[in-house]
């Protein structure tokens, strides 16, 4: 079924969560280390390989890319990169038998191909998010995840679920400290200078080398990037999908390199029960950045961001000066986040491994792509797409 159900979600995927928490996930021994190889060794790979490799208990036994200048950058970086074995075939790396997780950071498009290998090998999975650049590559990518052993752990780059201060604003949600959910926004609001010229020229596929930039092999920035923020919405409304969403979007400068079709985009999504929630994206911000999401509930307010979170509600004697002061006095608490949350989500990924407590994210991550898919859709056709045709892409 590629209509994902709010009971197959929650029956088939670490939603909860589930897991140790972060503070005492590795509190048990263990007789020796997980091994783990990397697939794709560009800057994403480099970048959660060596957070991997500072877990412990985990040991780099391979990695794996189609270009010898990304080998070179990834056995000089990661941690044991010097001593792992190199393949340029991932076949070859997930037919080792002493390899026991592998870590997918190869270009969007590819990641149903790689993660439907990687099932038959019958690896414990990371995958970078999305699930996918399109429908079909989604339905590829769930098609394969049927087959998946139960007994391994499948992951994706949705390090939002398995931060500390996240799972505290979740579980104030489900406490009812804000009431019932009526409203949700994501923001997505960075970047640097719009580019004004192409990059030179790379050796080797420059779809592949700069897959970012290309439509059909990242599905946009809004699959690509915003998948993240559309994803807590998804969570926060109960693990639903949206029934169909409407927006805008476009370009405020031209394209200089690629094919991308949108700079910024404002979507409208439409979930049961009468809950809307909003994507707000821009890019070329001239370095401005506001990442966050808000949860508006009939008692109280949520904002989560990836470096803290903040609960807010009605105070009680909070004169303001006159009836022009917009200040905020409604913060009820804060906490900030200790750390970069790719390391709580590399931490969790190896904990449930080494406990046996597996879980598996496939269908989470289908569905915050198909949902990333579903407002562009609707940017792209001008007009309000329902899920049902969005899944009729594909």
């Amino acid at each position: 079924m590629d209509s994902i159900s709010r009971r197959e979600v929650i029956a088939g995927a670490a939603t909860g969560f589930m897991i140790a928490k972060p503070e005492t996930a590795f509190s048990y021994q263990a007789n020796s280390a997980v091994t783990y190889g990397v697939i794709g060794t560009g800057g994403r790979g480099v970048y959660v390989g060596t957070h991997m490799a500072h877990v412990s208990g985990t040991k780099l036994a391979a990695i794996c890319d189609i270009y010898p200048d990304r080998i070179d950058n990834a056995k000089t970086k990661i941690p044991g990169g010097a001593e792992a074995r190199v393949y340029r075939d991932y076949h070859e790396l997930l037919a080792q038998a002493d390899i026991d997780a592998v870590l997918i950071t190869t270009p969007v498009y590819l990641h149903p191909e790689h993660f439907e290998a990687a099932v038959a090998a019958k690896k414990h999975i990371y995958c970078e998010k999305p699930a996918g650049a399109d429908v079909t590559g989604v339905k590829r990518l769930l098609k394969a995840n049927a087959q998946a052993d139960p007994k391994k752990t499948i992951q994706f780059g949705l390090q939002q679920r398995f931060s500390p201060e996240y799972l505290t604003a979740m579980e104030y949600f489900k406490t009812g400290k804000i009431g019932a959910m009526k409203m949700m926004m994501s923001y997505w609001v960075l970047g640097g200078t719009p580019p004004t010229s192409a990059p030179p020229p790379m050796t080797g596929d420059e779809k592949i080398r700069r897959w970012g930039s290309w439509m059909a092999q990242s599905g946009g920035v809004i699959v690509e990037q915003d998948c993240h923020g559309v994803d807590m919405l998804n969570w926060f409304a109960g693990e639903n999908h949206p029934l169909s969403a409407k927006g805008t979007g476009g370009l405020r400068y031209p394209v200089v390199y690629g094919d991308q079709d949108s700079d910024h985009h404002e979507i409208t999504y439409f979930y049961p029960h009468g809950v809307e929630g909003w994507l707000i994206s821009v890019k070329h911000t001239a370095g401005f950045r506001d990442v966050k999401e808000q949860f508006y509930g009939s008692a109280g307010m949520l904002e989560t961001s990836r470096v803290y979170y903040k609960l807010h509600g009605p105070i009680a004697n909070s004169p303001y000066k006159n009836a022009d002061d917009l200040t905020d006095s409604s913060l009820i608490e804060r906490r900030v986040s200790k750390r970069e949350i790719t390391i709580d989500a590399a931490e969790a990924f190896y904990a449930s491994i080494r406990e046996g407590k597996p879980y598996n994210l496939a269908p989470v991550a289908a569905n915050a792509t198909y949902t990333s898919i579903l407002g562009k859709m609707a940017y792209q056709l001008k007009r309000e797409v329902t899920w049902d045709e969005m899944l009729r892409a594909g």
